[in-house]
C-alpha cells in the first residue's frame, strides 16, 4: 500500500469484531471497531475512515439506516453491508443507497479480503486522479500572469472575478503585453477549465479562410475541401473561444459573428444543418474598438455584444516592477528549455533593463533575455549580453549631457526618428525635443 488504509468494523457481535480486527490488522490496515449505529456515527464525527465494514442486523438503527446517514455526510464513503440474513431487497437496496459493495455470512475470509482490496484501489484510484486533475489545472496556469505592481494587481482581481460569469470579454492592450496569457488564465479559473481553449488569429486570415476556420466546412464546399472539418465554434463547446485581432475582420463576418454569438447556432460552410455550440468569446485587440464604432467601421451591436466586460493590460514600460520578477521568470524558463545551468542577471543589466522603454512590452523583453542566454557563456545575464544598443550600455560616460545624448539618440532611433513617439517616450513635448537634437547635433544614423 501507499499509505496505511483505515478501515471500521461495525458489528454488534464482539467475536466478529475480534476476528475481522485481527485478520485485517495481518493484512496492514489500521483498523477500529463498533458495536453499533450510534457509536459509528460518533466515531466518524471525530475522523473519517477510508472503508467501512457493517452488519445490517443490529439493535437499535439497522444498517441500511446507518449507510444513508453515513453517506449524507460523507458521500464518497466506501462501505461494504454484511449479513446473515440476504435477501435480494435488502442487496438491492443497500446498493441504491451507495454501498460499495455486499457480502453475506458466513463468508469465506479471502473473499473478504478480495472485496476490501478492491475497495483499496478504488481509494487509491479516485486520490490518484485528484492529484493528475491538480497536475493539469497547475499546468495550466504555469504560465500565468506575472506581476505585483498596482496595474498588474487590478489586472490579476479581474481575471478571478470574470473566470466566474461567462460574460463575453475583450482584453485591450499594445502588442507584446501578454493578452492570450489572460485569455487563457480566465479559461483555466473557469467552470469550463476541462474543456477546450481554442485561439483563432483572426488577423492573419482572409474572409474566406476565416469563415472556414470558424464555421468549418462539408466536403466539396470549395476547390480544395476534399472532407468534412469542425470549424472552430464547433472545436470549442463547453469551452472557451479566444479571438485575437477582432478589429481586424471584414463587415460581413461581423454580421455573421454576432448572429453565432446571439443564437450559439451555426452552419457549415457548403452544408444546410444547423450545429449547436456552447463556447464563451473572449476577444482580444490592440486598436480602439470605441473609436471604430463611432468611425462606423466596426458594428456597434456586436461591440457591445462583445464588451460586456473589457480588461486593459497596462504596458510594460507603466509596471515597472514586475521587470525583475519577469526576467527571473524568462532566465529559468530559457535555461531549462535550453538545458543550461541556471543563472542570474546582474544589477546593472537590471537597472538597464528597468530603464528601458520597452515598444515591444513583455514580448520584447522575453525575446532579449532568450537572445542573452544563447549568446553569453558567463554565470550572469550581463550588459553586453543584453540588445539595448553599443550607446545605452557605454559606461564610460560620465556628465549629464552626455548621458542626455545618449539617451535621446537611442529613443530616436527606436523610434525611427519618430519626432511625436520619441518626444512622448521622452516625457517632453516636439519643441524641447527639436532642441535637444539641435543642441547635441544629432541626425539619423544610416
Amino acid at each position: 500500500m501507499s499509505r496505511q488504509i483505515s478501515l471500521l468494523i461495525v458489528d454488534d457481535e464482539e467475536s466478529v469484531r475480534d476476528s475481522l480486527s485481527n485478520w485485517f490488522i495481518e493484512d496492514g490496515y489500521r483498523v477500529e471497531c463498533a458495536e453499533n449505529a450510534k457509536k459509528t456515527l460518533s466515531m466518524l464525527d471525530s475522523g473519517d475512515f477510508d472503508i467501512i465494514l457493517a452488519d445490517i442486523k443490529m439493535p437499535g438503527m439497522d444498517g441500511l439506516e446507518m449507510l444513508r446517514r453515513i453517506k449524507s455526510l460523507n458521500k464518497d464513503a466506501v462501505v461494504i453491508m454484511m449479513t446473515a440474513f440476504a435477501t435480494v431487497d435488502t442487496a438491492v437496496q443497500a446498493l441504491k443507497d451507495g454501498a460499495f459493495d455486499y457480502i453475506t455470512k458466513p463468508f469465506d475470509p479471502d473473499d473478504l479480503s478480495h472485496l476490501i482490496r478492491n475497495a483499496t484501489k478504488q481509494i487509491f484510484l479516485a486520490e490518484e486522479n485528484d492529484v493528475l486533475r491538480n497536475k493539469v489545472i497547475a499546468l495550466e496556469n504555469v504560465e500565468d500572469l506575472i506581476g505585483k505592481s498596482k496595474p498588474m494587481m487590478k489586472v490579476l482581481k479581474q481575471v478571478e472575478h470574470v473566470a466566474q460569469s461567462d460574460s463575453s470579454v475583450i482584453i485591450t492592450g499594445e502588442s507584446g503585453t501578454g493578452k492570450e496569457l489572460i485569455a487563457k488564465a480566465i479559461h483555466s479559473n473557469s467552470q469550463r477549465k476541462f474543456f477546450p481553449l481554442v485561439s483563432v488569429h483572426c488577423g492573419a486570415l482572409t474572409e474566406s479562410l476565416l469563415e472556414s476556420e470558424l464555421f468549418g466546412h462539408e466536403k466539396g464546399a470549395f476547390t480544395g475541401a476534399m472532407y468534412n472539418r469542425k470549424g472552430r465554434f464547433e472545436m470549442a463547446d463547453g469551452g472557451t473561444i479566444f479571438l485575437d485581432e477582432i478589429a481586424t475582420i471584414s463587415s460581413k463576418m461581423q454580421v455573421e459573428l454576432l448572429r453565432v454569438l446571439e443564437s450559439k447556432n451555426f452552419i457549415r460552410v457548403g452544408g444546410n444543418k444547423e450545429i449547436r455550440s456552447d463556447f464563451r468569446v473572449i476577444c482580444a485587440t490592440n486598436r480602439d474598438l470605441k473609436s471604430m464604432v463611432e468611425k462606423g467601421t466596426f458594428r456597434e451591436d456586436l461591440y457591445y455584444r462583445l464588451n460586456v466586460v473589457n480588461i486593459h493590460i497596462p504596458p510594460l514600460r507603466e509596471r515597472i516592477e514586475d521587470i525583475p520578477l519577469l526576467v527571473d521568470y524568462f532566465i529559468k524558463k530559457y535555461c531549462t528549455t535550453m538545458n543550461r545551468p541556471q543563472i542570474t542577471i546582474d544589477t546593472a543589466a537590471l537597472k538597464r533593463l528597468e530603464e528601458f522603454d520597452f515598444p515591444g512590452n513583455v514580448r520584447e523583453l522575453e525575446n532579449m533575455i532568450e537572445r542573452a542566454i544563447v549568446i553569453g557563456n558567463g554565470k550572469e545575464v550581463r550588459l553586453k549580453d543584453l540588445p539595448l544598443g553599443k550607446d545605452l550600455i557605454d559606461s564610460t560616460v560620465e556628465s549629464l549631457d552626455d548621458h542626455e545624448k545618449i539617451h535621446v539618440n537611442q529613443i530616436l532611433n527606436k523610434y525611427r526618428w519618430n519626432i511625436s513617439r520619441s518626444a512622448k517616450a521622452l516625457q517632453v513635448d516636439r519643441v524641447t525635443l527639436y532642441k535637444k537634437i539641435k543642441k547635441y547635433g544629432l541626425k539619423p544614423s544610416g
